[in-house]
């Protein structure tokens, strides 16, 4: 066999060997890690889908996160709630978390497990919109703190403190989180708490109360556990057969990790930034092609990143308005006042740009401020300056001749030559010239001067 066809079947079975580690795993592991955003549901959902195309009889999450967005939370708990292979939820290590969307994940897997040292809950959501503003007193201020709430006959829940959408916002994720236990059978009850009052369980205590089916201190405990356990599938019951089963660990791909790149609230907004930027660079200096090109794809990237982000209209016309603010003291100065309002506005609308106080979709305050400082820089001093040298009189070339008065320094038969620049130049003119007269460039032709005879001579 030739070299050649040597590497070729090498190469194939190197591309095919991922496939067909695959096709032998009974069970797919997926990894759910980290803040809960854009790429890590992107990851999930399409991991949810491939083992369901590859035929595997049981998808494990591994969980340890914090919790995250909402939007995402949502759509990984409607494709486990739509699939068609038994998904079980495993808070593993030892020190990992199913934290606020965590919980509701877990809540939606047909099998919820918990490693030792691991816990669940504070499942209140955080709030959205507005972020700063002032809120209502989180007590009830008809009753003052540690005395329960009067009830009239007959009524139901008395009111809830806060404001009348952040009442909706809680009641909505109640409802949400106890439809999930109802349907898995687990402690309702406990799922309110954890959203009203933010409680949260360990391991141990999960499993006494309910809320989890399986506390296992390794994957091979918990696949141990989990075989010839029935679980209920759509319409159907299924009997786990996990003995001895083989996993698959599903890879973070490169689309997710781009995802994840993007997606970061920091990363959106330098790109949209340099986008802008670059835009702006390239209508003011057509022709160059890299600031234009550049720009538009760090646009364009930004504004996909910022269709699944959190993000604030009011926040983003902001920091436009402090862009177009600051442009325009560069092109017609106002004393600093259309500067210093372009600033303002774009270091609040950059605050403002993350419709959520979740920490990990926060846009760093160092970076707001360097890019505040670098936008005054860029568009009030350098535009300015570029502004000032183009109004300025030409200083290069033959043109900046035109007005210039010089002496006749030699004539040779009838012409004229005056020194200009260092350099001789013919000088012709209606009026008859001689030797040390002063004369005006009227106009050039080509490398003679048309020269005006000032006075006499000296």
């Amino acid at each position: 066999m030739s070299y050649s066809k040597v590497v070729a079947l090498l190469l194939l079975v190197c591309s095919l060997g991922p496939f067909a580690a695959q096709s032998r795993a009974e069970g797919w592991l997926i990894d759910v890690e980290g803040a809960i955003g854009p790429a890590t549901a992107d990851h999930m959902v399409r991991g949810l889908q491939q083992a369901a195309e590859a035929g595997a009889a049981l998808v494990v999450l591994r969980i340890d996160t914090p919790g995250g967005l909402d939007t995402s939370m949502r759509g990984m708990i409607k494709a486990i709630l739509a699939s068609p292979v038994p998904v079980v939820g495993y808070v593993h290590p030892s020190g990992a978390r199913a934290a606020s969307a965590g919980t509701y994940l877990l809540y939606a897997t047909h099998v919820a497990a918990m490693s030792p040292g691991t816990n669940l809950g504070a499942a209140t959501p955080v709030q959205v919109g507005s972020p700063g503003l002032p809120r209502m007193p989180e007590t009830d201020p008809v009753n003052p703190p540690g005395q329960e709430p009067e009830q009239a006959p007959g009524q139901g829940t008395p009111p809830q403190p806060g404001t009348p959408m952040e009442r909706k916002i809680v009641n909505d994720a109640v409802a949400y989180i106890q439809s999930l236990a109802q349907l898995r059978g687990r402690n309702a009850e406990w799922a309110e708490k954890a959203v009203r009052e933010g409680a949260s369980l360990a391991a141990e205590d999960a499993l006494e109360q309910g809320v989890i089916d399986i506390v296992a201190d390794s994957m091979a405990d918990l696949l141990a556990q989990l075989d010839g356990r029935e679980v209920q599938v759509g319409e159907g019951v299924r009997t786990l057969a996990t003995a001895d089963m083989e996993l698959y660990r599903h890879p973070v791909d490169w689309r997710s990790e781009f995802l994840a790149v993007i997606t970061d609230p920091n990363i959106a907004y330098v790109l949209m930034l340099v986008g802008v930027y670059g835009l702006i660079i390239e209508f003011y200096n057509p022709g160059i092609g890299v600031p234009g090109v550049v720009g538009a794809v760090c646009l364009l990237l930004a504004l996909y990143a910022f269709q699944v982000l959190p993000i604030s209209y009011a926040g983003l016309g902001l920091i436009l308005l402090g862009i177009a603010l600051m442009t325009a003291e560069a092109f017609a100065p106002s004393f600093g006042i259309l500067g210093v309002g372009g600033i303002v506005a774009f270091i609040v609308g950059s605050i403002m740009l993350m419709d959520t106080e979740l920490p990990g979709y926060q846009i760093a305050m160092p970076m707001i401020l360097a890019f505040a400082a670098f936008s005054a820089a860029l568009l009030i001093i350098a535009l300015g300056l570029i502004l000032k040298a183009r109004r300025q009189a030409v200083v290069t070339g033959p043109d900046h001749l035109l007005g210039a008065r010089a002496e006749v320094e030699v004539m040779r038969g009838d012409r004229a030559f005056v020194r200009l620049d260092g350099e001789l130049w013919q000088a012709l003119s209606d009026q008859p010239l001689a030797p040390h007269d002063t004369v005006t460039v009227d106009a050039i032709d080509g490398v003679v001067l048309r020269v005006s005879k000032d006075g006499g001579s000296k």
